[in-house]
């Protein structure tokens, strides 16, 4: 696997983007993940490199670029990414601030750059793009695939947070913009998506020109998705990875002949 980083520039600054790939047989379909709410780390380069392995060209942006290098983990006994509700109020509140400070139209205008630096060389196969984002992330690659639904067409939001809010840039607003597959993967037990709020997206996502899907892992908690955490659902990231690839191979597949 070839991996490296890259600054691409955007019209806010030099955003450090970490980009992996196969030696050969490129070019492939990029894929682009966005980050929680802890920013970037070596935990989300990891999937990065399992997603490339399989022939994409795979890239996870550092969206606090902004504000400087924004890095949180704290682990426990075993060596495990604390989860946020487990931590003190006053880690908890310095996790939280910088994704506060970020806002929808901030990251969708960084896509904006990303997909600019694409089209610049870059061993990627013209055509759709690939999206996955965690927590916030997942948010995030709604907000995207609505406003670039030509490219975005293959979209993933895991544990995604206000998927349906009174927030004038909430996602769901742009869901008739939706092309493509979206699939999304949920918690049992998550207070930043409750099951109420699924049954909601799905009744607004099913008149929509996008072919969505949806898993609610049972015992899961916010964050079952992520391999280092420590509420970490191996089951439910199995099934949501299925369906992840298998939409891959339907949207964007690799090694095409």
């Amino acid at each position: 696997m070839n991996e490296r980083l890259v600054e691409i520039p955007t019209p806010s600054g030099r955003m450090e983007t970490f980009v992996t790939h196969p030696e050969q047989d490129g070019p492939f379909p990029p894929v682009i993940i966005y980050m929680d709410i802890w920013g970037v780390r070596e935990e989300l380069f990891e999937i990065a490199r399992r997603i490339g392995t399989v022939g994409y060209y795979c890239m996870v942006p550092d969206l606090y670029y902004r504000q400087g290098k924004v890095r949180h983990e704290f682990r426990d006994a075993q060596n495990r990414m604390i989860s946020l509700h487990a931590l003190d109020a006053e880690r908890r509140q310095r996790v939280i601030a910088p994704g506060r400070r970020l806002s929808n139209q901030m990251v969708v205008d960084d896509t904006g750059a990303i997909l600019d630096f694409l089209g610049r060389g870059e061993p990627v196969r013209p055509g759709g793009v690939g999206a996955i984002g965690y927590c916030m992330g997942g948010r995030h690659v709604l907000c995207v695939a609505g406003h670039f639904p030509e490219q975005v067409t293959a979209s993933v939001s895991l544990h995604g947070t206000s998927l349906i809010s009174d927030a004038p840039d909430s996602p769901h607003l742009l869901a008739k913009h939706f092309r493509g597959e979206l699939y999304c993967g949920f918690a049992e037990m998550d207070p930043y998506a409750p099951l109420s709020m699924v049954k909601e997206l799905e009744a607004l996502l099913r008149p929509c020109p996008v072919d969505y899907r949806y898993a609610i892992h049972e015992g899961a908690q916010h964050g079952y998705a992520l391999p280092n955490r420590d509420i970490f659902d191996p089951h439910g990231a199995a099934r949501d990875w299925e369906q992840i690839f298998a939409m891959f191979h339907r949207q964007i597949p690799p090694y095409a002949v």
